[in-house]
């Protein structure tokens, strides 16, 4: 095994040299014609970069090419990112909202206290008490964990949901009904817990895995969707993973003797988030990224990064095979588990008490399995979508769809090409995607929310020099 010395950081001393040398954000709109040019100069700290992609990923950016390098303790980064139409970003108040929290220290902490109570579920918020749940995936499970919480007058704020390898993977905000806000009797919270266990547990053989938790302090500053990569990931949902061709996903890993580097070059299907699941998977791992390039040719995405573990260990090809198989299966993982299948069903409507446990249990009593889900409110609104099959993990038809209708008594938008109906073009973080079998972009995110946000908190930005 190879270890290379890594530089040693004092908590003290980086806080001085972020205070004398702040992050700079400058937003290019002159040098290319087709894109705006995102750069980022600043101090280097683990898991910056993670930060960049998030704060480009949250606004449903579009980010076609990258090229990162942090070799040292400088962090210097240029994104090329269009908005959801392909054009570049000139809207002040977006180029002005991308530079504070950019620039921000401690951006996560920061971004949680202003949107706190509007965008959700960007982060676990004190407003409500989330529940964390893995486990072996069954037809009507979200069905029946909702109905649970409906029969303890649980009123479920937002969910995400995630199926991958025959595992789920779910997040669940909840508010006390008769209070509002979340449960503080622990009781209360025991007795939800204990509930939700005997659901996950049901159909489950012994000594098969499953977990229903409450989230922890160190889960609550956690974005989301890293969260659920987190909880998948140590469920060892990635253990099915092939680490040559699964899913169209390519992975190789050789060494930089030179350097002292592993080199790591990833090639998939272009799809929405998909420089965001990598970094998240890479940063998780605790792999420092020192230089990366990605880029897309049509359909495909290209990322090669030269990384090395925190400890300063690097997979040499000889004496690192196990570890090597891991990071391979862990990435492509993460790469596969957004690649949602089936029909995606668009849902916005009143909000009111059990409204989850009632579009689910729609599914349910049609034939439906839901393959991922992500529901939040906003106002008074419900929006969220659903990718659904049947039984069989087949397409749905849309008579059966026309059903669900009638039963949940509010619209639903169908959005998918195996009915040769698209209400959009398919965009990926890294590139718009051309393929017929990557999904298309939900009406409903979280970026959708963050915009809607703006235009009100637009009077509050300060002036910022890049």
């Amino acid at each position: 095994m190879e270890i290379v010395p890594m530089p040693y950081f004092d908590a003290e001393f980086e806080k001085l040299i972020e205070r004398i040398y702040p992050p700079k954000v400058c937003i290019d709109n002159n040098t290319c014609q087709d894109c705006t040019l995102v750069k980022v100069d600043s101090k280097n700290r683990q898991g910056i970069l993670l930060e960049m992609v998030q704060v480009l990923t949250d606004l449903d950016l579009v980010i076609s090419k990258s090229h990162i390098c942090s070799d040292g303790f400088w962090f210097m980064d240029v994104f090329h990112v269009t908005d959801q139409l392909g054009n570049k970003i000139t809207d002040e108040r977006l180029i002005l909202y991308i530079q504070e929290v950019m620039c921000a220290s401690r951006r996560a902490k920061d971004v949680e206290t202003r949107f706190e109570g509007e965008v959700r579920p960007l982060h676990v918020s004190t407003k409500h008490t989330a529940f964390e749940i893995t486990g072996t995936d069954r037809p009507g499970l979200l069905s029946e964990i909702s109905a649970v919480l409906n029969e303890l007058e649980c009123h479920v704020a937002a969910a995400v949901a995630w199926t991958h390898n025959t595992r789920v993977a779910c997040i669940i905000y909840v508010e006390d009904k008769c209070k509002g806000g979340p449960i503080t009797d622990l009781n209360t919270a025991a007795q939800v817990q204990a509930q939700l266990e005997n659901v996950v547990e049901a159909h489950h053989r012994e000594g098969e895995r499953r977990s229903v938790r409450l989230a922890s302090p160190a889960a609550s500053q956690t974005h989301t969707e890293r969260r659920l990569h987190q909880l998948m990931s140590a469920d060892r949902d990635y253990e099915e993973c092939c680490t040559s061709t699964s899913g169209g996903t390519q992975v190789t890993i050789d060494h930089c003797k030179e350097r002292g580097y592993a080199v790591v070059n990833v090639r998939s299907r272009d799809r929405p988030k998909l420089l965001f699941d990598t970094v998240c998977a890479l940063t998780d791992m605790q792999y420092v990224v020192f230089h990366a390039s990605v880029s897309s040719e049509g359909s495909i995405a290209n990322q090669e990064y030269y990384i090395r573990h925190m400890s300063g260990c690097t997979l040499d090809s000889e004496s690192e095979t196990r570890v090597r198989r891991r990071v391979a299966q862990c990435l492509t993982a993460a790469i596969e588990r957004r690649v949602s299948h089936g029909l995606r069903l668009d849902i916005c409507m009143r909000n009111r008490l059990g409204l989850l446990s009632d579009v689910t249990r729609a599914f349910r009593e049609n034939g439906l399995s839901v393959s991922r889900a992500e529901i939040g409110t906003r106002y008074e609104k419900a929006i969220g979508s659903f990718y659904v099959t049947d039984s069989s993990g087949q397409d749905v038809n849309l008579e059966t769809v026309e059903m669900v209708r009638k039963e949940i008594g509010g619209p639903v938008l169908v959005v998918g090409k195996s009915l040769g109906r698209t209400s959009e073009t398919s965009t990926s973080s890294t590139s718009r995607s051309e393929s017929s079998d990557v999904e298309d972009r939900p009406r409903f995110s979280l970026g959708t929310l963050l915009w809607s946000q703006l235009e009100r908190l637009s009077g509050n930005f300060r002036p910022i020099k890049s």
